[in-house]
């Protein structure tokens, strides 16, 4: 099972952090330019990113930001609020890293938590401040039969569960 899931069943607590890493191709980029129709040259044309004194083109601010996503949808989370700051370029096929820390947690479930993005080198690339509502103790019994059901909606834990199939 998915570890943040995992957590998610017991219950969260302000402090909880959670980790992911990811790499974007750029098939990922044309992807989700197609869904955004953000077709910004700096995305494409390197000589529009050379201009903008970038040493290529660059992924998309918001596809980098969507890795959050992946652990708010692990735990449940419904976003209300989502502030990014883009600090340094995420160029294609570099390595990114998400720590998500839920920093408050109020008894109506509504919580706060920040997101800090690095790069394999170290450096910030983006930082995100976030306002959701976790799921309740009822919300969470559903998650955990989810769970003991083999979570056939979770295609990150199925991707993580699948055997490895070799050819000969």
């Amino acid at each position: 099972m998915s570890e943040i899931r995992e957590k998610t069943t017991q219950g969260l607590r302000a402090g909880d952090t959670f980790t992911v890493s990811r790499r974007f191709s750029e098939e990922d980029m044309t992807a989700f330019a197609h869904i955004t129709r953000d077709y910004n040259p700096i995305h494409f044309d390197s000589r529009f990113s050379d201009a903008k004194g970038f040493k290529s083109r660059i992924c998309h601010g918001l596809l980098v930001g969507s890795i959050l996503t992946e652990i708010g949808g692990q735990i449940g989370w419904l976003a209300s609020v989502m502030n990014f700051r883009f600090r340094r370029p995420v160029y294609f096929d570099e390595t990114i890293t998400c720590r998500f820390t839920i920093t408050d947690i109020d008894e109506r479930r509504r919580a706060r938590a920040e997101a800090v993005y690095s790069n394999s080198e170290g450096h910030i690339v983006l930082e995100a401040e976030l306002e959701g509502i976790l799921p309740n103790k009822s919300e969470r019994k559903i998650l955990g039969v989810m769970v003991a059901e083999g979570d056939p909606t979770n295609i990150v834990w199925q991707k993580k569960t699948q055997p490895s199939t070799t050819s000969d």
